[in-house]
């Protein structure tokens, strides 16, 4: 593969990460909540689930869900319904008041954040279906395992990177602050967010 093919393969991939989806609805609540260091796990989880993704397309997951499209109609059903599970958890608790006190203290630890992230992403196949039209398109038939490694690098760097900065922002105190005053509207936008993106993976 040429540096060109591994520049396209950049680009593209990081117009689709940085297209709203539920990674990034949850990486701006997690930063928001628990702060840059849970948010930044939490990333790094997003990017481990691009990769899988990346690894299956590699290994041929478009030809799988050509020859049976009715395993793609009950991954979108399975992943839909999560993340309207998870709306619904956010809705629930809305009212719910915040601790201030221990805002700054992650509530999640390390394993927790990144099982979250790799959970979120891997029940949006919108990324899978992405993924794989890319490498399609710009990946050549014998192609090198050092090839193959650099691209899931790739995929796993565009999803981090852009999710910890997503975090970051919404980390800050005046995001925090901003946060704590409209608890109650703001997770319900996010709850809301959720549930029309599970409802449209679903059904699309």
């Amino acid at each position: 593969m040429t540096f060109a093919a591994f520049g396209t393969i950049w680009l593209l991939h990081a117009l689709a990460a940085i297209s709203p989806g539920p990674a990034v609805v949850m990486s701006a609540r997690t930063g928001v909540i628990e702060g840059m260091r849970t948010g930044a796990m939490l990333a790094v989880g997003i990017g481990i689930g691009g990769a899988i993704w990346a690894l299956l397309a590699l290994c041929g997951l478009s030809f799988v869900f050509q020859t049976a499209p009715a395993l793609l109609v009950l991954l979108k059903i399975c992943g839909g319904a999560y993340l309207i599970w998870m709306a619904w958890n956010l809705w629930r608790t809305a009212d719910a008041p915040l601790d201030i006190g221990v805002q700054d203290a992650p509530p999640r630890s390390t394993a927790s954040a990144l099982r979250l992230g790799v959970i979120t992403q891997l029940a949006n196949p919108k990324p899978a279906v992405l993924i794989s039209a890319i490498l399609l398109g710009t990946v050549p038939a014998g192609t090198s395992l050092w090839a193959y490694l650099a691209i899931l690098l790739i995929i796993f760097a565009n999803e981090t990177l852009w999710n910890i900065l997503v975090a970051r922002i919404f980390s800050l105190e005046r995001s925090r602050q901003g946060y704590i005053s409209l608890k109650s509207i703001i997770d319900r936008c996010f709850g809301a967010t959720l549930a029309l993106l599970g409802v449209k993976i679903a059904a699309t």
